[in-house]
C-alpha cells in the first residue's frame, strides 16, 4: 500500500474548540497533516484520505510537547468558518469602529 503525507498550515485568529477535545485552543498557526493512500486498480493515480491531524503544541507544564489530534476535514473547516465569522463580527462591532474618547 502506497501512502503519502502532506502538511499545510492553518491560522486561527481567535481561540477555538474542537469536537471531542476539552477546553479552548489558543489563536495562532497550526500545522495540519493529511495522510492518504493510493487507490489500486485504477487507470489513473488517485488517493483517498485516511486521516487528518492537527498539531497542537503544549502549554504551561506541557510546553515543548507536541500532540497530533485526529480531526475530520469537516470539523476543521467548521472551526475555521467559526473563526472567520468571529473575526468578521469583531471587526464590525461598535467598539471596533468607535474612536476612543479622551478622558481629561
Amino acid at each position: 500500500m502506497n501512502m503519502r503525507s502532506t502538511r499545510s498550515t492553518v491560522t486561527f485568529s481567535n481561540p477555538f474548540t474542537l469536537p471531542g477535545y476539552p477546553g479552548d485552543l489558543p489563536a495562532g498557526d497550526y500545522d495540519v497533516l493529511v495522510e492518504e493512500e493510493l487507490l489500486q486498480g485504477l487507470s489513473f493515480e488517485a488517493y483517498r484520505r485516511t486521516a487528518t491531524y492537527l498539531t497542537v503544541r503544549g502549554r504551561g507544564g506541557h510546553a515543548g510537547r507536541i500532540e497530533l489530534r485526529v480531526i475530520s476535514e469537516r470539523d476543521l473547516k467548521e472551526a475555521l468558518g467559526r473563526d472567520a465569522a468571529t473575526t468578521e463580527t469583531n471587526n464590525h462591532s461598535e467598539a471596533a469602529l468607535s474612536p476612543q474618547e479622551d478622558l481629561k
